[in-house]
């Protein structure tokens, strides 16, 4: 059984986990997932729910399948590199967290944001959760949809530039991928404006 509960607060309902994937990438885009569970979980879902990097890939694609089968709501969506160059990943990842909060086809009572960064959402309720796709189910579905979604986009895109090997690094900075970048330069998916104080302002 998960270590993980599988609500924030039994008094609120229905709760959205948020979360995204791909922040720390130097090509892609970042994608953001919110996802509302039912009460009632398939078995194998409350046993193995949890944070989208403990789980492997096999695991991972499986519990894809069973959250968007049994999800009372959900929504993925994604911001790209152009954007993140102009606005910085931070404010790219809320922006992807808002149209996934927003194209949901029930509003929920509260939002779990995964994480210590978020501007408010309408009217929407809700708490940031440091390491929350480890501790909240909502959350950790939110995880997997984003996870696997971008996963799956960056093999796509893989075909086009294979040289950078984005099928194994999804555009992280892996030691391939950097040699890539200093013998071939820059693609149209990279993002070129990579700055640690800059990506951590919330001014969108």
């Amino acid at each position: 059984m998960s270590n993980i509960k599988q609500q924030y607060d039994s008094k609120l309902n229905p709760q959205a986990g948020v979360d995204e994937a791909g922040r720390g990438c130097l090509a892609g885009p970042v994608f953001a997932a919110a996802v509302i569970l039912p009460k009632s979980l398939p078995k194998e879902l409350y046993s193995e729910l949890n944070d989208s990097k403990k789980i492997s890939p096999k695991k991972r694609g499986r519990l894809k399948l069973l959250i968007e089968e049994c999800a009372v709501a959900y929504s993925v969506n994604m911001v790209d590199n152009i954007t993140i160059d102009k606005i910085n990943i931070l404010n790219s990842s809320i922006q992807a967290m808002h149209l996934s909060i927003e194209k949901l086809s029930v509003k929920p009572s509260i939002l779990l944001i995964d994480g210590p960064y978020f501007k408010q959402f309408k009217d929407i309720p809700h708490v940031c959760i440091v390491k929350g796709d480890s501790k909240y189910m909502p959350i950790a579905a939110a995880s997997i949809l984003a996870k696997t979604h971008r996963d799956e986009y960056m093999k796509k895109i893989h075909n086009e530039y294979p040289e950078y090997c984005w099928s194994n690094n999804k555009g992280y900075a892996s030691a391939k991928h950097c040699q890539a970048i200093e013998l071939h330069g820059h693609t149209p998916y990279h993002r070129k404006s990579f700055h640690l104080k800059r990506q951590l302002r919330m001014d969108f």
